[in-house]
C-alpha cells in the first residue's frame, strides 16, 4: 500500500536489513493562471516572498513524492532510502519538481 512507503533521505535504515530493488522517480510540472503571474511580477518590484509562487513549489513537492511513493509501491517495495529533490524552470511560468532515491524491499 503507498501510503505504508517510508521514505527517508538517509542511506540506511536504522534496524532493517534490505535489498535494493532499483532507481525510483516521481516526477510533477506546475504552473500558476496568468493572474497570479501578473501578481508575482508585480511583486517582484518591491521584492519579497512570492507566496503563490511558494505555495505552488510546496504542492509540486509533495505531489512528487506522492508519484514516488505510489512507483515504489508498484515495483514492490517498502521503503524509498537517499531520497533527493530536484527542481528546475520551464519557460518563464512553469516549474518542474522529481523526487528521486532508491527503492527496497525488507528481508
Amino acid at each position: 500500500m503507498m501510503a505504508d512507503i517510508l521514505v527517508t533521505t538517509t542511506e540506511r535504515i536504522p534496524g532493517q536489513e534490505y535489498q535494493v530493488i532499483g532507481e525510483v522517480f516521481g516526477l510533477t510540472t506546475q504552473s500558476k493562471n496568468v493572474i497570479r503571474n501578473i501578481g508575482a511580477s508585480l511583486k517582484n518590484v518591491v521584492g519579497g516572498e512570492i507566496k503563490d509562487y511558494t505555495k505552488m513549489l510546496d504542492e509540486a513537492r509533495n505531489v512528487a513524492v506522492d508519484r514516488l511513493k505510489q512507483n515504489a509501491a508498484n515495483m514492490g517495495a517498502d521503503a524509498v532510502v537517499m531520497m533527493r529533490f530536484d527542481s528546475g524552470s520551464i519557460g518563464t511560468d512553469m516549474q518542474s519538481v522529481a523526487a528521486y532515491g532508491t527503492a527496497v524491499k525488507y528481508l
